[in-house]
């Protein structure tokens, strides 16, 4: 027997979703050490910090039992909604559910083996080397998109580099497991590496983006150099902070 469901009285469809995520990984269970800290980050830059919402990651504590509700009322005096906790022992597990957070299982967990282990890609002597070449992700899970990202919209590649023929506009989003390519100006937010890729990067021919992320690691428009603002950059980690250089 067949049941037949009018759609136009559902109250809600589930979707699968790669939603931008902030990761606040921490390497101190004090509350007072994290506020003292995030007070001097909001004093730096007022606008970081916009009622962002955070995953805490506690991976790389060695801590069976935190002071969860504590850390997370410190980050929301700071103007940070934490939403989920990544890894940590089932007693850290058990306080983010019963704080009404979720909690998702170490980065590591998830992946079937490291990038120590991935064999080096050989460069392809018939592609013409340059800051803005097209390049090789594409042609293995990566995505080419023609035309202009407009305000409100989200172009993704889940599995590897993507590619933007046009201009990223303001309010629009740009992520990718690998590297962003912007063959335009960027205005709107471009995250990279979304999957914990840390060689990845961003290229654009024109910087003007509200955002910026490369494996997690975000940097906003105010937080850039203005001597970059309409130049053609790229953006990577170096270390655990963003770079941006100039392209010649």
């Amino acid at each position: 027997m067949s049941l037949n469901v009018d759609r136009d009285s559902l109250a809600f469809t589930f979707k699968g979703g790669m939603l931008p995520m902030m990761v606040m990984e921490l390497t101190s269970a004090d509350p007072e050490q994290i506020r003292d800290q995030l007070a001097g980050k909001l004093s730096q830059s007022p606008a970081f910090f916009q009622h962002t919402p955070v995953v805490l990651s506690v991976e790389r504590l060695d801590e069976p039992h935190l002071a969860l509700e504590r850390i997370c009322a410190v980050c929301r005096a700071h103007k940070l909604l934490p939403v989920a906790v990544r890894g940590g022992a089932d007693p850290v597990k058990q306080s983010a559910w019963a704080l009404g957070l979720g909690w998702f299982p170490p980065l590591d967990a998830g992946r079937p083996r490291s990038l120590e282990s991935v064999a080096p890609v050989e460069p392809d002597a018939s592609i013409e080397e340059g800051p803005l070449a097209s390049p090789p992700g594409v042609g293995s899970g990566g995505r080419i998109f023609r035309g202009t990202v407009r305000s409100g919209q989200q172009v993704t590649a889940p599995e590897g580099d993507l590619v933007v023929v046009g201009a990223v506009n303001a309010g629009a989003e740009v992520l990718a497991a690998g590297s962003v390519h912007v063959y335009g100006a960027l205005r709107g937010r471009a995250l990279a590496g979304i999957h914990g890729d840390p060689l990845a990067s961003i290229f654009c021919r024109e910087l003007h983006a509200e955002l910026l992320s490369v494996a997690g690691n975000y940097k906003r428009l105010e937080d850039v150099d203005p001597c970059l603002l309409g130049s053609a950059v790229q953006v990577r980690l170096d270390g655990d902070q963003l770079g941006i250089t100039a392209l010649s």
